[in-house]
């Protein structure tokens, strides 16, 4: 009876951990600086104008970005092909500013504060990206499909999903960028305060 139960038991906790639906991971996050020149607010804030993150025709303050590549595991069942399990390694960097020499007192004060606040915001950007991970594994692992026994169609397939849930995850990344840095917005402030020093 005591054996039973402890069986009953185990199986109830095996049940209900998330690592039985899908498979452990952890990011791997680092932070890289480019330098900047200026002791005062709007000095520091040209020296980004000039040489921050290139993105397209513009320069940003800073960027997340990222490398993921995926080891699965692809099993035939009857004459059709099912993804049996799939585990990311990502890797995402985020790059930020840093003042070349050290800032007189009352420029490091509002430096700190904007700093700490962009590095939130793009470790926002990193909690995207971590989501749309864990999509890609609900909405592929366990994927069956028929009538595939050299596992091809499979991969287009999940082509098709990947690019979908990538699509969604740079929208909703432009969305929060675009609220952040209008009137008003998180990042507005944070670069007024360092501008106007306070």
């Amino acid at each position: 009876m005591k054996r039973e139960r402890r069986f009953i038991l185990l199986l109830a906790c095996l049940a209900s951990s998330p690592s039985a639906a899908k498979a452990d991971w952890r990011a791997v996050e680092q932070v890289k600086s480019y330098t900047i020149a200026g002791q005062s607010g709007p000095e520091l804030y040209a020296s980004i104008g000039e040489r921050g993150p290139k993105l397209g025709p513009t320069r940003a303050i800073a960027h997340t970005s990222f490398k993921l590549t995926w080891s699965r595991k692809y099993e035939v069942q009857g004459d059709a092909c099912v993804l049996v399990s799939a585990l990311p390694k990502l890797a995402i960097t985020y790059t930020l500013p840093k003042p070349a020499m050290p800032l007189p007192v009352a420029t490091r004060e509002h430096w700190e504060a904007f700093i700490a606040g962009v590095h939130k915001h793009e470790l926002v950007h990193g909690d995207f990206i971590k989501e749309m991970v864990n999509k890609i594994e609900i909405a592929t692992v366990g994927l069956t499909v028929p009538a595939d026994p050299q596992c091809r169609k499979i991969k287009s397939e999940m082509t098709k999903r990947l690019g979908a849930l990538s699509n969604a995850q740079r929208q909703q990344s432009r969305d929060f960028d675009r609220a952040e840095l209008n009137d008003g917005g998180n990042i507005h402030r944070l670069i007024l305060d360092l501008v106007n020093g306070g």
